[in-house]
Formats: C-alpha cells, sequence, structure tokens
C-alpha cells in the first residue's frame, strides 16, 4: 500500500471542469480526497486524469508483437505508469495469424492475473491497402473475408477492441458485420478518396489512425482521407506529436480545424531484432528498413510537445492526450474524469522551464 500523499494543487482538471486551489490525497497514483484546502502542504502546479495512449507497441526493449506474453504487458504498464500513462491499447501492426492469436491470449492471461491498465487489443492491419503500408510488411497485408472476420473476432472475443483498416479494401458485408460487432473501426494505411472516405464513416467507422501518415493526403482536387476527416462532424483522428510525423503547424491546423474531434497517441515503438518488425532509434524516433516506423514518444513527452511546441494551452492539451481519447474509445464514463468517484488514477504535475514533470 503506497503511503498517502497531500498536496494544495493550483488548477484540478476533474474531467467536466477546472477547479481552482484544492486540496488533494493522493496513495500513489490513486485519488482518495479533493476538496477546499484545510492544511499546510507541498504546492503543485497541476492534477489531470490519467493520460490515455490508444495505440502503442512496446515498451523498454520489449516490442508486444515480438514477445507476445502478459509479462510484457505487465512491463508496458510498468513503463507507462512512469510517464503518467495508466490506460494503454498495446498494438500489433500488420503480421501473421500466429501472433495475433498470441496477443489475444496474453491480454486474456493478463487480465486474469490481475493486470490492470491493458484496454484490450488494437490490430493496426493486416487490412489496409499495400499502397499506403508505409513500414508494414506487405506479406501479410490481404482484404478481409467475411470468412476471416468471423474467425477473428470469436478468437479475439472481448479482447479485440479496436481494428486499423483501409475502409476502401473492405465491401460492404464486411465493414457492416465489424461495425455490429461493436469493435472500434479506424480508417488508416489508406487511399480511400474524400468520397469513400465519407461513406465508411456514414457506415460507422468512428476514427481514423494516425492523421496525414500512411493515407491519401488532402489536396485542392483531391481532398482525400484527411479532407475526410477535417469535414465529417463527428470522426475523430489520432495525431502523432513528436515532429516527425507531422509538422507543428499541422497538428495545430488540425486542432483549430476538428477541435475536440482530434487526439493524441504516441504510436511508440521500442528497439526489436526479432520478428518482421526490426526497430532501431535514429535520434528521437525510429525507423525500420530505412523508414520511419514509429515514436520514441511518452503521453508526457506528447502533452508538452502541444504545450512548447504547437502553442496549444493546457487544457486543450489535457483534452487531446485524456478526455478526448476516452471520447475515443467510448468509455468516458471510466475514463478521463474524477467526477464518477474517488480512487482515481491521476497524475499530479509540476511545471518546469521545459516542460511538465511527474511529481511521484
Amino acid at each position: 500500500m503506497s503511503a498517502e500523499k497531500r498536496f494544495h494543487v493550483k488548477s484540478v482538471f476533474t474531467g467536466n471542469e477546472w477547479i481552482s486551489n484544492q486540496e488533494v490525497v493522493l496513495s500513489g497514483n490513486r485519488l482518495l480526497y479533493q476538496g477546499p484546502i484545510q492544511h499546510e502542504c507541498p504546492t503543485i502546479d497541476l492534477l489531470i486524469p490519467s493520460f490515455i495512449d490508444l495505440q502503442v507497441y512496446g515498451a523498454a526493449g520489449r516490442l508486444f508483437s515480438a514477445f507476445p506474453s502478459y509479462q510484457t504487458l505487465g512491463l508496458m504498464s510498468q513503463e507507462f505508469a512512469k510517464s503518467g500513462t495508466h490506460y494503454f491499447l498495446p498494438t500489433i501492426a500488420t503480421n501473421d495469424y500466429a501472433t495475433i492469436q498470441s496477443g489475444i491470449v496474453a491480454v486474456r492471461e493478463y487480465w486474469k492475473n490481475g493486470g490492470m491498465g491493458c484496454l484490450g487489443l488494437h490490430l493496426e492491419g493486416p487490412w489496409i491497402n499495400t499502397e499506403k503500408r508505409g513500414a508494414h510488411d506487405d506479406r501479410f497485408i490481404k482484404a478481409p473475408t467475411r470468412a476471416d472476420v468471423q474467425q477473428l473476432l470469436l478468437e479475439g472475443e472481448g479482447v479485440i477492441k479496436m481494428i486499423t483498416l483501409a475502409p476502401e479494401i473492405c465491401d460492404k458485408e464486411v465493414l457492416d458485420y465489424l461495425v455490429a460487432s461493436g469493435v472500434i473501426l479506424s480508417a488508416g494505411h489508406s487511399m480511400a478518396t474524400y468520397e469513400q472516405g465519407i461513406q465508411a464513416f456514414s457506415m460507422g467507422v468512428s476514427l481514423v489512425t494516425h492523421l496525414f501518415n500512411a493515407m491519401s493526403p488532402l489536396q485542392h482536387r483531391s481532398p482525400g482521407l484527411v479532407g475526410a476527416a477535417y469535414l465529417h462532424d463527428s470522426v475523430m483522428a489520432s495525431i502523432i506529436p513528436d515532429g516527425y510525423h507531422v509538422d507543428w503547424s499541422v497538428i495545430k491546423l488540425s486542432k483549430q480545424v476538428m477541435n475536440n474531434r482530434l487526439f493524441v497517441i504516441t504510436d511508440a515503438v521500442t528497439t526489436c531484432d526479432k520478428g518482421p518488425y526490426r526497430h532501431s532509434l535514429n535520434k528521437d524516433y525510429y525507423v525500420a528498413n530505412g523508414l520511419l516506423s514509429g515514436s520514441a514518444l511518452t503521453m508526457l513527452g506528447a502533452f508538452n510537445n502541444l504545450i512548447t511546441k504547437v502553442g496549444l494551452t493546457v487544457e486543450e492539451a489535457v483534452s487531446l492526450c485524456v478526455t478526448n481519447p476516452a471520447r475515443a474509445f467510448k468509455m468516458e464514463d471510466q475514463m478521463g474524469s474524477f467526477s464518477q468517484a474517488t480512487n482515481t488514477v491521476c497524475v499530479p504535475l509540476v511545471q518546469k522551464e521545459h516542460g511538465f514533470e511527474i511529481i511521484n
């Protein structure tokens, strides 16, 4: 049991409102009390609900697809918690069926052993467009059949929570079946036209994966999937704020256009020399086979980048890293808020010259 710590907080975000000058009691990363100031105690600048990362591949040299075990998930959970992420969606990029099966088993074992924080499994592929595969291994890319979908969802029932796919390679029957299953669908690694994107969104594809990366671009005579995401009234999109995947100005523009339909992912990988994805660190991003393959971000780093590089307010950065991912995952009643109950997982922060730091 962690020792209780009491703080005077200048700004608290409850998930629904901002409150100034509060006293809080924390046990580890859990909120036990929030209310008026009653005691002398150390001051911190900010308390927010946990960061939520809906696309992350591994940590500390253990890529989940290469080491698909509940032990890997435990390591990921420990590493992410150090930077304020207590909810994460482990992701497997386009891969063979055996690896996906092992990932499903690993998540179930992790939950069975009492593991916390893992929200399920995100499959990025294999149902993507080979023209926009990026660093994905094209040996495993395919268009899904109804039988493929039925088998995968049967084996992954309750575990597979999100699938990134190229809607233009999926026929209507397959998309309808996937939407009816309740799995969250995200358009990505796609050459969809504007019209195909809008059609997919109308059918129930609710997200777009890493906006601008590996998709049909926004052009003045061909607005593509980016244009469809910009102009649709409800679809949400993730974006990677590391300065390599998209320019800072593009993140600012996307925030202005999409507002609270935009959210952050890290898309973080880790060094790996096993399996089809041999990631190596190049300065502060990762490459595989000479291609940009993933970020070296943490959610805390992403949060600070939004403020110091993009020029967003603290309130806007919290939306992109906390409340918007909770809405994208359709679990805003369970994550991203203090309002439902105490014992909420939260992040205590102090502001330094270079950005916010976590107080442990």
